[in-house]
């Protein structure tokens, strides 16, 4: 059956939509992550990385709030719990990790890069079932964890 409003089969927007839940998931878990190392940065970079770091979440959670929309125009409830974001995500939270300002970096970028993983696989899924709407949103917000990443190792030197 093609849903009717987008020209998608319901079989279609379903599973995007659960993919895009995977996805968002793991969105809310970097941004949790990103968020507590701006707080408990310390060190001679303090103000430069908290400020950085306050950029990195902002930009993430626009992020988590751009997936959980794209989900509710496929149709579908978003995950919307801390239960069920670590639930279903493969990221993990830095759970009594307070690291030393260097490793903050190195533990985020490789979660961007986990991401950036996870968003290539998608696409593909997208394309495959026909959803150029969702393959573009994900595209787009490949480049964005792409930049992100960037940064993250720029300010590594």
């Amino acid at each position: 059956m093609i849903h009717p409003a987008i020209g998608l089969t319901d079989d279609a927007c379903k599973q995007v939509s659960q993919k895009l839940s995977y996805l968002l998931c793991n969105e809310f878990i970097i941004y949790i992550k990103t968020l507590k190392f701006h707080w408990n940065v310390t060190g001679s970079d303090f103000k430069p990385l908290h400020l950085f770091f306050e950029e990195q979440y902002e930009e993430l959670l626009q992020i988590v709030d751009d997936v959980a929309e794209r989900i509710r125009s496929l149709g579908y409830f978003s995950p919307g719990t801390a239960t069920e974001f670590l639930k279903n995500a493969e990221l993990t939270e830095a759970v009594g990790e307070n690291p030393p300002a260097a490793a903050m970096l190195t533990l985020l970028l490789h979660d961007h890069e986990a991401i950036i993983r996870i968003i290539r696989k998608e696409i593909d899924a997208t394309t495959a079932l026909g959803d150029a709407g969702t393959n573009n949103f994900l595209c787009d917000l490949m480049e964005r964890h792409e930049k992100m990443a960037w940064m993250l190792r720029a300010f590594q030197g």
